[in-house]
């Protein structure tokens, strides 16, 4: 397997090369983002073309494309899913050693963003096996 395709939410940048009186796309070891924090509104911009007018997130990764989206002229909608839920699903928040939902969470509750629990506000998480 090729390097850049064992990393998730990463693409790798290409250079067009002339070999053989071929030409070849050759991945070059430099990262053109990593769709994470920062770089998730660079990879929106880049695929999509154009600022959300809504964004929906789970974690401190997400945050930066929350701001972006809502810092947009008009309506906007930002949501966060609070993983808190342990007994159905996962659980994490604040002092996780896993996904972490800290900073984006104060900045939801400062912003106006709708929180959703996963506990408290979902009745169903997985669909019952048949």
């Amino acid at each position: 397997m090729r390097s850049s395709a064992r990393v998730h939410g990463k693409k790798a940048t290409h250079v067009a090369a002339a070999v053989l009186g071929s030409v070849l796309l050759i991945a070059v070891p430099e990262v053109q983002f990593v769709d994470d924090k920062e770089g998730k509104p660079i990879g929106i911009e880049t695929f999509i073309g154009r600022r959300p007018i809504m964004a929906f997130g789970n974690s401190d990764g997400d945050q930066q494309m929350l701001e972006w989206t809502t810092a947009g002229n008009g309506a906007r909608f930002a949501l966060l899913v609070h993983h808190d839920d342990a007994e159905r699903e996962w659980a994490y928040d604040r002092k996780s050693s896993i996904g972490k939902l800290d900073k984006a969470w104060d900045e939801a509750v400062a912003k106006g963003w709708t929180v959703v629990s996963m506990k408290d506000d979902w009745a169903t998480i997985f669909s019952p096996t048949k």
